[in-house]
């Protein structure tokens, strides 16, 4: 059984800075891709980053996090981090990871994942 663990999330001003980091262990399994989504309440969940493997280690962002978030990780470890930059308060969401397993399409869509993380809160106060 695939387990996917998030930490680093809290209450931070606008303008700061948080970094998520997520470790998948459990099972045997090799990942494709890690990715990382937020859901804010009463919206659906939306992709924010993703970092694929077996394409050089490509990276994906969401248009509106370009600049300001960026997407790392170690694939022998089974880890990605999320480095965010200049926060502010729409970035208020349940931060969640994602592994991709599968050789399907990739990478920007919550179908495209096979298993997924806990979340971890992220608040950012005005």
């Amino acid at each position: 059984q695939v387990q996917l663990v998030e930490s680093g999330g809290g209450l931070v001003q606008a303008g700061g800075s948080l970094r998520l980091s997520c470790a998948a262990s459990g099972g045997t399994f090799s990942s494709t891709a890690m990715a990382w989504f937020r859901q804010a309440p009463g919206k659906e969940r939306e992709f924010v980053a993703a970092l694929r493997w077996r394409w050089g280690d490509a990276t994906y962002y969401q248009d509106s996090m370009k600049g300001r978030f960026s997407i790392s990780g170690d694939n022998a470890k089974n880890t990605v981090y999320l480095q965010m930059n200049s926060l502010n308060p729409e970035d208020t969401a349940v931060y969640f990871c994602a592994v991709k397993t599968n050789r399907g399409s990739c990478c920007q869509n919550v179908g495209d994942y096979d298993y997924w993380g806990q979340g971890t809160q992220v608040t950012v106060s005005s």
